[in-house]
């Protein structure tokens, strides 16, 4: 990686102030489980940069089967400790400390189709067991925007208050979990935070990224679900931590996301400026998508640090000067739940 790319990851990995606040207001550790995954890594150091800053000595814990030990070792050496743990086999979760808190990423969405058994074992009974053993923790439990149903994209998104209506398993088995996680707040008084995600972008992956590729190479891109929701991954991340503070019993629920409704054909315009390129375009916009209302998320932690132009430019500077990227499609085109 050259310096440059080097420089601006350091530069729009930093924590703000108001994490950096958050974070002497949390109490012990957090560990993070699912950390080897997209996310992962990124809140892994965003939360050492934070403790550092704020001058607090409690520890990030990373969990995950760490598939690529070299992820694993970067994250040691930046100070995080780790476990190795198959979470599915009851035997290694019991073996995990007891910490106060607790950041939930593990799922499976990729694949689902043909492997349905295992998505709901993943996504459903796993929180049910995961929520047992952490019953005395504060829990920020992840799931997806893809519980919601479409809605018209001049409807201002789905809020927390409108009912789920999941398509497909992968969707199904996503309530499952929040499911399991709201049951389990109730039975134990565990405090829980359900943090509803919908889509996370970085320069390394994510929509903005499959839209700036699909330009770069003159792919057609599919305007039948032509509308969008992204926010930056470092906000995410910031908003997962700081998400601690707001867990409660009965358990929390909060729609995370940007605030804009994009325009997917004004999102691939835009790379093509960047890119003096010029995007060709399928179907016709079928005149709903799902769209997630994050009113709430931005009345308790504000508007997004970084904006959507800033993200289109971010990205686009990446992949001009041959940055990597992790090849892990959001499929946000999907509209009849096929993952």
């Amino acid at each position: 990686m050259n310096r440059n790319l080097i420089e601006l990851e350091d530069r729009i990995l930093a924590p703000s102030k108001a994490l950096v606040a958050d974070m002497k207001k949390i109490s012990g550790d957090i560990m993070i489980l699912g950390i080897g995954g997209k996310m992962g890594p990124s809140m892994g150091k965003l939360a050492i940069r934070a403790i550092k800053e704020a001058g607090s000595t409690q520890r990030i814990i990373g969990v995950s089967r760490f598939s690529d030990n070299a992820v694993r070792q970067e994250l040691e050496e930046l100070g995080i400790v780790t476990y190795s743990c198959d979470l599915l086999n009851r035997n290694e979760l019991q073996k995990l400390p007891q910490v106060p808190n607790i950041i939930f990423l593990v799922g499976h969405k990729f694949g689902t189709t043909g492997n349905e058994d295992f998505t709901w074992a993943m996504n459903t009974y796993l929180p049910a067991i995961v929520a047992e053993h952490f019953k005395d923790s504060k829990i920020v439990a992840f799931s997806s925007g893809n519980v919601l149903p479409f809605v018209p994209i001049t409807a201002g998104g789905a809020s927390e208050e409108i009912a789920p209506e999941p398509i497909g398993e992968y969707a199904q088995s996503c309530l499952g979990r929040e499911r399991m996680f709201q049951y389990f707040s109730k039975k134990n008084r565990t405090e829980i935070l359900i943090y509803r995600l919908n889509y996370a972008v970085d320069f390394r992956y994510g929509v903005l990224v499959e839209i700036a590729r699909s330009v770069l190479n003159d792919q057609p891109i599919d305007l039948a679900t032509g509308n969008v929701n992204v926010i930056w991954q470092g906000d995410a991340n910031e908003i997962a931590l700081r998400s601690l503070l707001h867990c409660t019993t009965p358990a929390k629920v909060l729609n995370v996301t940007g605030p804009e409704t994009l325009s997917v054909k004004w999102v691939a315009e835009l790379f093509g400026e960047l890119f003096e390129k010029e995007p060709t375009f399928i179907n016709v916009p079928e005149g709903s998508a799902l769209l997630n209302n994050a009113s709430e998320c931005h009345r308790l932690f504000g508007y997004p640090q970084i904006t959507i132009r800033q993200a289109i430019e971010i990205t686009a500077q990446w992949l001009i000067q041959g940055g990597d990227s992790i090849n892990k499609d959001t499929h946000f085109q999907e509209r009849r739940g096929k993952f």
